[in-house]
């Protein structure tokens, strides 16, 4: 399923929240770095799923109607056997219909865990008066305990991208604070630029959030991603 067609599908049922895997697609198709990530509508099909993919792996809940996955008890990680795979899928399910009885599910997404990393953040808001605008910083829950964030008006230029990741408080961090592992800035700015490009040929995007995005010293990779559509685009 390519780009156009996802959107077109959301069109079809008024649906302005794409799922994570329709937004990774989107996102890979503009050339931003995502963990590979399948549906499975079925308990075996995520076992299937699982051994291709390669332990350990996660799953997590596929549904329009939640935002918030991990606190609905709709995560699983680090699952390493084909068994554990089982027991979660029926966890996730069965924790989310105790709190969300009604709520539409499409699945539960399987993917191969991601090499830990420096969680970084990169998002998109459209502000009234400027547009688009982009969002920079540490990832995970750091983004919201610590408000440690740069923003930028689309399109950006790289000098842009370089200042946007510069100018956090975090910056050390990236850099390899306290032995940490070091992340290769240049890609982030790659990441950056090209999130921009995809905002500006996407007019009809409202809204995206990828967090966290795993950096490291060789490469970086989003490991979740969500997109909102604006509503005038789908009705």
């Amino acid at each position: 399923m390519d780009s156009q067609s996802i959107i077109e599908k959301a069109k079809s049922t008024s649906r302005t929240l794409l799922n994570e895997i329709e937004s990774k697609v989107l996102l890979s198709e503009a050339g931003i770095p995502v963990v590979e990530t399948k549906l499975a509508t079925m308990k075996q099909e995520a076992v299937a799923m699982s051994k291709k993919a390669g332990f350990p792996v996660a799953l997590k809940i596929v549904s329009p109607e939640i935002t918030h996955k991990s606190d609905v008890g709709g995560v699983k990680l680090g699952l390493k056997t084909s068994k554990q795979v089982e027991a979660a899928y029926e966890e996730i399910l069965s924790a989310v219909k105790q709190k969300f009885p009604h709520a539409v599910i499409d699945g539960v997404s399987v993917q191969k865990m991601a090499r830990p990393g420096t969680e970084v953040i990169v998002g998109m808001t459209k502000d009234a008066q400027f547009g688009p605008v982009l969002m920079f910083g540490l990832g995970g829950i750091l983004v919201e305990l610590l408000k440690d964030v740069s923003f930028r008006i689309v399109p950006l230029e790289r000098e842009d991208a370089r200042e946007m990741i510069r100018e956090i408080k975090g910056y050390p961090i990236l850099e390899g604070f306290r032995g940490m592992e070091p992340a290769d800035v240049s890609i982030l700015e790659e990441i950056l630029l090209k999130v921009s490009g995809f905002v500006d040929d996407h007019p009809e995007i409202k809204e995206i959030d990828l967090n966290p995005i795993f950096a490291y010293k060789d490469g970086a990779v989003t490991v979740d991603a969500r997109i909102i559509l604006e509503r005038d685009a789908v009705t």
